[in-house]
């Protein structure tokens, strides 16, 4: 009789590699296919966001209107009260998306001038900021303490902007940052799964671990570079 258990073994083991790596493979195509409108969207915004600033891209097709609103006499006392009122005044279909409370302070620039008056420093007046609306279009109202209007500037952005703005969250609810989620985690699966495949059907793996090591190299010596500026 001859034992055949010795050499079912390495058989077993090939049978579970290949088991493996076909689900590997089949899992990136479907994690794949589900963030492939979103890395395309988060691509070409990411793209002109990373090179507006070197390049001096601006975002076509902004459209800003500024306008002066009276308040009520008395005015909201809270920011959270002329959050609510602002909401009602401008017919936002939704709270306020960013709020943003600068306190009191003395101006810097005063310093000077304080020591010709008898030592009294010029104050800023506390400022509220609220941001409405959405990608497609931003509404920031600005108020200061003791005013008796606020100020609102309208941002009607074009297609590119609009992109911009959902590719940074702008005035978007947590459903669309959790969205958003997925697609990072679509992102980190397909690398991982990605190098598992590469490794498993690639026999050149001396090329492909100096290919990944360059590009790590290269990866921190960027990011490290501007910090020793």
């Amino acid at each position: 009789m001859v034992d055949t258990t010795a050499g079912d073994v390495p058989t077993v083991r090939v049978n579970r590699r290949l088991t493996f790596v076909r689900w590997v493979r089949q899992t990136h195509g479907w994690f794949g296919l589900w963030g492939a409108l979103l890395g395309l969207m988060m691509g070409f915004s990411g793209v002109w966001l990373n090179h507006r600033a070197a390049l001096k891209l601006e975002l076509p097709a902004q459209q800003q209107i500024n306008a002066q609103i009276a308040l009520p006499d008395p005015p909201p006392a809270t920011a959270e009260a002329m959050a609510a009122w602002l909401q009602d005044a401008l017919k936002a279909d939704r709270p306020p998306f960013n709020t943003r409370v600068e306190r009191s302070r003395p101006v810097a620039w005063s310093e000077r001038g304080s020591e010709r008056d008898g030592g009294q420093r010029l104050t800023q007046p506390e400022r509220w900021t609220f941001n409405f609306g959405g990608p497609n279009h931003v509404m920031q109202a600005e108020y200061w303490a003791g005013n008796k209007s606020v100020s609102v500037r309208t941002t009607s952005n074009g297609f590119v902007a609009t992109l911009t703005n959902l590719h940074k969250g702008t005035g978007m609810p947590i459903p669309w940052i959790l969205l958003i989620d997925t697609l990072a985690g679509c992102l980190i699966f397909l690398s991982i799964s990605g190098a598992i495949l590469w490794w498993a059907t690639n026999r050149r793996r001396g090329l492909g671990l100096t290919i990944f090591g360059l590009s790590v190299a290269t990866t921190v010596g960027l990011a490290l570079w501007p910090m020793q500026q």
